[in-house]
């Protein structure tokens, strides 16, 4: 689950992490109020929505004084904020995030993430911090740390010390390799106990002048693990219906797997990875999925209908492809599904159906019963063929 930037910003300030003060406003007048608080001489007003790229887009503005973070935050909230993040259709600002604006000396990358590679937390460091990671990735990737964390003994102090000398190499800022050692063990200790899948920190800076440098967070990303919220309600309350996609927000309030894609024909598989294999085999046959949905091992026939009909309400779907390997869920179930959601859903683009494993000559009775149009497949790739063929005509 993703959460907006201030809301990360609560959680790393609860773990120890130094931030800049700063809080969300809704409307124009709370920005004010909150400027008023702060009460410094210079602001940033920051766009609250779940996409990179806020500056580019003109979400990051500097303000210097209440009355002009009144006026940014008139600008900015209700706007279609764009970035290279969003796509062209932008995302709407519902909430602006006031925070004191520091003399930066130095920004830093930091962040921790799960690498799948080697099945361990791993801390990764960049000097060029406040610009895209990625590319700093792909263009000089020697300027790229990372060290693994052994989960047998989790974070170290002598690891986390190491890093942070290893991350602020310039003599002028020696000073804060202590402190930033622990930030580093904060933000680890928040990714443990949050199950977070990712904390990222973009610019993690130095700040301040002389002797009074401090090193802090001053943009940063919390991914948690939807596996966990049920532990963590207080995270799970965090979850902005606003963000999300309205179908991808239907369907996991029903227990299903659904990401919306730009393609042509709609997909309902069983299994995360028969599903993956699914859209790679529609594009191998020249076709374009137009989701992901996984409708799990042991959904209802309900849950089935359901799920049928959050891929027609997709009006770029031509075609509709159902992949289900029997194991746990059954093919009749699947085709009892089918059925009853073709007589609830006006079924108008053309219906292909592969099934295989358990009860498969039952499902197909079903299917060859019921009044549907359907083009049974024997195969997953007789099943694309056809799928792309249809769409491609319908």
């Amino acid at each position: 689950m993703n959460i907006h930037e201030y809301q990360a910003k609560q959680i790393l300030e609860s773990f120890g992490v130094n931030t800049l003060p700063g809080q969300v406003a809704e409307t124009p007048e709370e920005a004010e109020s909150i400027a008023t608080q702060i009460n410094c001489p210079l602001y940033v007003v920051k766009a609250q929505i779940h996409a990179g790229g806020r500056g580019k887009g003109g979400g990051v503005k500097l303000a210097r004084s209440v009355t002009e973070v009144k006026q940014l935050a008139e600008s900015m909230i209700g706007m279609q904020l764009v970035t290279p993040q969003t796509g062209p259709e932008g995302k709407l600002v519902n909430k602006v995030l006031i925070v004191e604006a520091a003399e930066i000396q130095k920004e830093y990358y930091l962040a921790i993430l799960l690498d799948r590679e080697t099945s361990q937390l791993t801390i990764i460091g960049s000097e060029e911090g406040g610009v895209n990671i990625e590319e700093v990735a792909e263009q000089t990737p020697e300027k790229i740390i990372k060290s693994s964390i052994n989960p047998a003994f989790g974070l170290t102090d002598f690891q986390a010390r190491n890093f942070a000398y290893s991350l602020i190499t310039e003599e002028k800022y020696k000073q804060v390799i202590p402190d930033t050692a622990v930030l580093i063990t904060s933000l680890y200790n928040a990714f443990v106990e949050c199950d977070c899948s990712l904390i990222e920190i973009n610019p993690l800076a130095i700040v301040g002048e002389d002797e009074n440098i401090r090193i802090v967070a001053l943009d940063s990303k919390v991914n948690v693990d939807d596996n966990s919220l049920w532990r963590n309600s207080e995270i799970a309350d965090m979850r902005d219906p606003s963000e999300e996609d309205p179908s991808e927000l239907e369907a996991s309030e029903s227990g299903l797997s659904y990401i919306r894609l730009d393609g042509n024909i709609g997909c309902m598989v069983n299994g995360a990875g028969l599903a993956m294999a699914t859209m790679d085999i529609i594009k191998q046959k020249g076709g374009e999925p137009a989701n992901f949905l996984d409708v799990g091992g042991g959904a209802s026939a309900e849950a089935v209908a359901h799920a049928f009909r959050l891929i027609l309400a997709d009006e770029n779907v031509k075609a509709v492809l159902v992949n289900i390997f029997g194991g746990i869920m059954k093919c009749d179930t699947i085709a009892t599904g089918i059925v009853e959601a073709a007589k609830q859903v006006k079924l108008n683009v053309p219906l292909v159906v592969r099934l295989e494993g358990t009860n498969v000559e039952l499902g197909k009775q079903i299917i060859d019963d019921s009044d549907l149009n359907v083009l049974l497949a024997e195969g997953l790739s007789q099943a694309a063929e056809l799928a792309v063929n249809a769409a491609s005509t319908s």
